[in-house]
């Protein structure tokens, strides 16, 4: 009889350990990969799958940033993360992609290229290089409320010509500041209309704020849109970031 018991207790202890066998092994599985995804990834126990494309492809959630404690070190792509550089860590954006990131809280504004995977934070959508994060008062709190946009991939490294995603094609304007008071915004408008065509300005109500964000220029092609962003750059104009119609 208490052979019998001593049995029966066995089985069931190596029925468990079977079963937990089974289960750790499915969590260690890779997800089923769509035909013409990319390969996912595994971070602290979580599978990741990223996109084929950025089409259509905009998110509203945390961003936070990330500086000298990873300076110097190889981004997921292969280069060579620099704090001072426009990138910044997505966790399923097709590496190379650039984005608009907008300060929900400011209405501030920038563009970064995707060059790295992360945050691996629950709830956090972005991880922006720290002169990103500055450019819109993010290092400051160390996290904000942000939307992301994507803009397109660049046709080669370096070169800031964007092949732009589907709903991003078109007419290009640009903007080169944003205010909560409109009487500077009205001064710089007058300062541009002076040297550029198309000088205007468009107002963006918050719910809880107004800004005037004042544009300028219209193009038709990328290329004529690169070379007017680059003359806009070269007369003082560094956050200048382009728009489409």
């Amino acid at each position: 009889m208490k052979f019998e018991k001593k049995s029966t207790c066995v089985i069931l202890m190596l029925l468990w350990i079977l079963i937990l066998f089974f289960l750790s092994s499915c969590s260690s599985r890779p997800p089923y990969v769509k035909p013409g995804y990319p390969k996912p990834y595994k971070v602290l126990g979580e599978w990741y799958q990223p996109v084929p494309d950025a089409k259509d492809f905009h998110e509203r959630g945390i961003a936070s940033w990330y500086g000298e404690d990873f300076h110097g070190k190889k981004t997921s792509n292969g280069e060579i993360y620099d704090m001072y550089d426009m990138t910044a860590a997505h966790k399923t954006l097709p590496l190379g992609t650039h984005v608009r990131v907008i300060n929900l809280d400011n209405d501030r504004e920038t563009q970064v290229r995707i060059n790295d995977r992360g945050p691996f934070v629950q709830g956090r959508i972005i991880d922006l290089s720290y002169e990103a994060a500055k450019r819109i008062g993010v290092v400051g709190p160390g996290t904000a409320k942000v939307e992301i946009i994507a803009l397109g991939k660049e046709l080669e490294p370096g070169s800031g010509r964007i092949v732009p995603v589907d709903y991003y094609s078109g007419n290009f304007t640009f903007q080169v500041g944003a205010f909560i008071d409109k009487r500077n915004a009205e001064r710089l408008l007058a300062r541009l209309d002076k040297k550029y065509q198309n000088a205007h300005m468009m107002i963006y109500e918050r719910g809880d704020e107004v800004f005037y964000r004042v544009r300028v220029g219209k193009c038709q092609t990328l290329d004529s849109a690169a070379k007017f962003s680059d003359v806009l750059k070269k007369d003082g104009f560094a956050d200048v970031f382009t728009v489409a119609e």
